[in-house]
């Protein structure tokens, strides 16, 4: 679904960090109230969707939207490992009405402790920095974005294949 919004709004939400496609999804969320186990397959579908749109935009050679991408698709696949584990993250996220960064980051060490798998924090730094130096700051060109998506890959797939067993 495609919809539009202002420029305006789009430039002041851009300006505050905003991302708009994230902004809707949490509000339809809330609003559709899924059991747990929807709401994890929502975010492991956004997980592959955002995987799909950085391997275009690596092969596009563009690496800010890859960056950003990237960084979605950890943040979606963290979401979805958080909401089938019942973290006290995906608590704090729900009462606040969002995932906040902190909350993310401090997902990917609870989650990394509860399996014993370290990639699950080292992912999401990887993920941070792409989101920070490859897409808000630009400073990232594509050979330098291109070979973290071995990591995004990772984890994309480490959730599905965790939350199957889980559930």
């Amino acid at each position: 679904m495609l919809i539009s919004v202002p420029k305006k709004l789009a430039d002041k939400a851009k300006e505050l960090g905003l991302d708009i496609e994230s902004i809707v999804i949490d509000l339809l969320l809330k609003e559709l109230s899924l059991d747990p186990r929807e709401e994890a397959e929502v975010h492991l579908e956004l997980a592959e969707k955002y995987l799909d749109k950085a391997k275009k935009y690596v092969n596009e050679k563009d690496p800010i939207q890859a960056s950003e991408k990237m960084y979605k698709a950890v943040e979606e696949a963290l979401k979805a490992l958080a909401i089938t584990c019942k973290t006290p993250e995906y608590g704090k996220a729900l009462r606040e009405g969002r995932w906040w960064t902190q909350l993310l980051g401090k997902t990917a060490r609870r989650l990394a402790k509860m399996f014993n798998e370290p990639r699950i924090e080292s992912t999401w730094a990887i993920a941070y920095d792409l989101h920070v130096w490859g897409f808000h700051e630009a400073k990232y060109n594509i050979d330098e974005v291109k070979d973290d998506i071995v990591h995004i890959e990772w984890i994309v797939k480490y959730a599905k294949e965790k939350i199957k067993t889980l559930t």
